[in-house]
């Protein structure tokens, strides 16, 4: 491992264990962590709420505010996502430059698109043996920057479809009411909206996947990361 750690910034030289060196590098600040938490709670709470509201549950005469709260605990996670979102964006200008890497993608480095070539086939197993990355891999970098675009067009409609419901001249309307002429009207917005719902999910899903894959594949602390903010590179 000696090799590949020092080709990413590591000197290999603090063994732990029995039989093994194992390098540990601060990665992810609170901030980020944070932040990364709280939207997974938001968004399991926006996509089993945004469902309901597409699907209402049958009415019951005993639960007549049932739809109520769940329109409630949308809207808050759809504020608490948004303040989420800005704070990210603050912490890539002030945090480290882990915090920043899935804000500004080197999309224009040559060098960076072959490494991003190599991650593909890695993850198609079609390479025997991983690269390490101290922050995100290429792919990784452009699956979360995806992901912010997503959720800030998922936050952007999501007020102008909640504006309709305030009044025109609210502040929701008047931020984002332009999005409703922009995409035909609520009903294509809100199917618009609602695709993007299942585009996160998808996403998720994928996210997950490749995290404890990478985990187990690669020797190299992903899950667990995202907790302490260290990322553990095994021999």
């Amino acid at each position: 491992m000696d090799k590949d750690v020092k080709s990413y910034g590591f000197d290999g030289s603090a063994p732990q264990g029995i039989g093994r060196k194992v390098t540990s590098v601060y990665v992810y600040e609170a901030p980020v962590r944070l932040w990364h938490w709280v939207t997974v709670l938001c968004i399991i709470v926006l996509s089993v709420s945004g469902y309901l509201i597409g699907a209402p549950l049958p009415s019951s005469p005993h639960y007549h505010f049932v739809l109520g709260y769940i329109r409630f605990a949308h809207f808050a996670a759809g504020y608490i996502l948004a303040v989420g979102l800005i704070g990210r964006l603050y912490w890539a200008l002030v945090g480290n430059h882990h915090a920043r890497e899935i804000i500004l993608v080197p999309v224009w480095d040559k060098a960076w698109w072959s490494e991003f070539f190599f991650e593909i086939r890695w993850y198609l197993f079609l390479e025997r043996y991983p690269k390490k990355y101290i922050g995100h891999n290429p792919v990784g970098q452009i699956a979360m920057a995806s992901f912010l675009w997503a959720a800030l067009f998922m936050c952007a409609s999501g007020f102008a479809l909640y504006g309709e419901g305030l009044g025109a001249g609210s502040w929701a309307d008047t931020a984002f009411g332009w999005m409703l002429p922009l995409f035909g009207g609520s009903l294509d917005l809100h199917a618009w909206h609602r695709l993007g719902m299942w585009a996160i999910i998808v996403f998720v899903m994928i996210h997950v996947y490749a995290a404890i894959r990478e985990d187990i594949m690669s020797k190299q602390s992903m899950v667990s990361t995202m907790i302490s903010g260290f990322r553990m590179f095994k021999d």
